[in-house]
């Protein structure tokens, strides 16, 4: 697996982990560690989805 796959996989489990604590407990721990909708909690949205898409192309591979 490459770097790039690996970076995008951790990325993925952030956001899933992240949509868990929304869904169970009402609590987003990216905005609670960055701040609402900061500069860096938006990238960190970007990236997670951008990673996401990446996911797409991981599952499909040979």
């Amino acid at each position: 697996m490459k770097v790039i796959d690996k970076i995008a996989l951790a990325l993925v489990i952030i956001g899933a982990i992240n949509w868990g604590l929304i869904g169970i407990f009402n609590f987003n721990l990216v905005d609670t560690i960055f701040g609402v909708m900061s500069v860096i909690s938006r990238i960190i949205y970007i990236l997670v989805g951008i990673s996401g898409l990446w996911a797409i192309k991981i599952l499909f591979d040979k």
